[in-house]
Order: C-alpha cells, then sequence, then structure tokens
C-alpha cells in the first residue's frame, strides 16, 4: 500500500558512528576495514562493534509538534517527489537564501548546499539512530554549515543534539508541492552532472503520479496501473480511529463512492494511515468531495462513545487483521 524508498547505496565512508563513551565521531567503514580510530583493527572488531549494538530508543512520532505533522509523514513514506520550504526560528543565516525540504535527493544525499547556497534536505533517507527529526536536524545544521555547491553525509547525531522541533518555526505553514517528477533537483539541467543526471533519470522512471487533496489534510491520491488509491495520513488516537471506521466499515459507510472500497491501513511514525481502492478512471479531483464528506462522517463516529456492536467488532477485526507497520 504504501511505496517503497528506492535503495541507493552511499558513497563510502559517507555515514558516521558514535562508538560507546566516546566523545568524537567515528566514520562508518567497511566491515573488513581498518578502523578510523587508528586503532589497527578492523572496523567490525573496533568501533563497528559499538555501532552494532548500540540500543537507540525509537521515537514513535518523531514529527509530533510540527506544523504539518500528518505530511510530514506522507512525504516520508508515500509520495515520491515534492518540497516544502522550511522557515527557521530565528530567520535563514547570512548567505542562505532558501531551505527546502525535499522527499528524495539525487545519489540519495542527505542534505545538498547549492552553488547559490540554498539548501535542500531529503526526508526520505535511511538514518542511523531510533530519532529521526534528531538526524534530520543535525543533517540540516550541517548543510547550513557546508561550502556552496557540497553535498552533505549523514552522520549519527549527537544524543544531546537539537530537532527539528527546535531548528523550525513552530508558527509557520508546512505546505507539501508535489511534484511529476525529480526536475526541482537541476534548475539549470545543462549544468548537471553525468551522476547527477543518471540519477534524476532512474528517479523518474520510478515516480508514481501522486497528488494532494485540498479538501481535507494528510491525503494522497496516487495512481497505479491496476487501480488508483486513496492514502490518508490521520492524527487521531488509533484505537479511537479503528473504532470509528468499523463503525462506518459496519453501516456500509466507508467508501468513497461507488467502486471505491477502504481496504485497510498501516501504521507509520506512530500514526495511522487508511487506505482505499479506486477506479483506475477516478482522479485526484474526483476524491475532493467524497473526501470532505467521509470526514464529516468520521468526525461523528469518533464522538461516539457506546460499546461496538458484534458487526462492528468483526469489521475491525478485519481492519486490523489487514494492518501493516512501516516504522
Amino acid at each position: 500500500m504504501a511505496k517503497k524508498r528506492p535503495q541507493t547505496k552511499a558513497p563510502h565512508g559517507t555515514n558516521g558512528a558514535r562508538s560507546a563513551g566516546a566523545a568524537e565521531h567515528v566514520p562508518v567503514v567497511g566491515a573488513r576495514e581498518p578502523c578510523p580510530c587508528g586503532s589497527g583493527r578492523r572496523y567490525k572488531a573496533c568501533h563497528g562493534r559499538a555501532a552494532a549494538h548500540a540500543v537507540a530508543e525509537l521515537v514513535q512520532r518523531p514529527f509530533e509538534g510540527l506544523p504539518g505533522e500528518g505530511d510530514w509523514v506522507a512525504l516520508r513514506e508515500l509520495v515520491p517527489a515534492a518540497t516544502v520550504e522550511l522557515t527557521l526560528k530565528g530567520g535563514l543565516p547570512d548567505g542562505v537564501p532558501s531551505v527546502t525540504l525535499a522527499t528524495v535527493l539525487p545519489m540519495a544525499w542527505p542534505a545538498l548546499r547549492r552553488d547559490d547556497g540554498s539548501v535542500l534536505l531529503g526526508l526520505q533517507n535511511d538514518t542511523p539512530s531510533g530519532d529521526l527529526s534528531r538526524d534530520l536536524a543535525d543533517t540540516l545544521q550541517q548543510a547550513l554549515a557546508a561550502e556552496p555547491g557540497t553535498p552533505v553525509a549523514g552522520r549519527q547525531a549527537a544524543p544531546d543534539g537539537p530537532r527539528l522541533q527546535d531548528l523550525l518555526d513552530p508558527g509557520a505553514p508546512f505546505e507539501p508541492v508535489v511534484h511529476p517528477g525529480f526536475e526541482f533537483w537541476v534548475p539549470d539541467s545543462e549544468n548537471a552532472t553525468p551522476e547527477v543526471s543518471a540519477s534524476l533519470e532512474r528517479a523518474n522512471e520510478a515516480v508514481i503520479p501522486t497528488a494532494k487533496l485540498a479538501s481535507v489534510d494528510a491525503a494522497y491520491w496516487c495512481e497505479t496501473p491496476d487501480k488508483n488509491h486513496l492514502r490518508w495520513v490521520m492524527l487521531h488516537p488509533e484505537e479511537q480511529l479503528l473504532d470509528a471506521l468499523a463503525r462506518l466499515h459496519a453501516a456500509g459507510t466507508s467508501s468513497l463512492g461507488v467502486g471505491t472500497r477502504l481496504v485497510g491501513s498501516f501504521r507509520a511514525h506512530g500514526l495511522t494511515v487508511p487506505v482505499w481502492d479506486l477506479p483506475s478512471a477516478m482522479k485526484a479531483e474526483e476524491c475532493e468531495k467524497p473526501a470532505a464528506e467521509f470526514a464529516e462522517r468520521l468526525t461523528a463516529a469518533l464522538a461516539t462513545g457506546a460499546p461496538l456492536t458484534p458487526e462492528e467488532r468483526r469489521a475491525r477485526g478485519g481492519l486490523t487483521n489487514r494492518q501493516v507497520t512501516l516504522s
């Protein structure tokens, strides 16, 4: 139901790990290579051992408290190509005209400081700890300090380092712009390197047509060869939401119209994402009114405090059995 992020190998030696009890960052290298700390041992038997056994506390809702939490989750897990202009607390540093969040960057770079000084921050990269917000904040800080024209490597963030919630303006809007492809990578495509051009071509070939609905929050239509889907990131507490969906399902009012069907949901970053199958002819604009009407029915179902009926419990069991956890 959710897209799979492309697995792109990062440039050798660009990630970082923090050894247990050590204050310095030791770069990650191949398991059989000499450890960068200079001990003379292989990495896997030295700092790699500590990195492999380090236990990071998983933050279940890394984007909680940020404006547009549902859209953060959608851009991380569902949307192939999108950007959002970010607003920093205290404004932009000198020489940085803008900071833009992007779903994916060329060559799977965690971030990029462009030639003009602007910053692109990649959202869909793998991160080394259990706190995605802290990892992204660390990458953003590196990008703000990097030389123009420089891609930024990932590393293990300091455990007491800032999170996105510390760096971003909580009063600023979060307004994703969904793109049909990744041309936003290279405003001047004629000057793109062969590596970036090849990466752009590969990424564009894998893009699934996607659109954000305007009538409700954090709902995204996508087109696939066999059928279309609507995937809607919801902020309601999971148990309460599943009860409400079960009430609607048992009453026959959980669809978005003729030929549509609520097929289940998945969990992502602490939120629940119901998914509907749609006819292949149903486009994003045709989802707007049904989605708004469903939101009204859902609000009423969420307000119901009565115990579930046997039929509603069966409906809830079916929805739960089809639930998948992504993160």
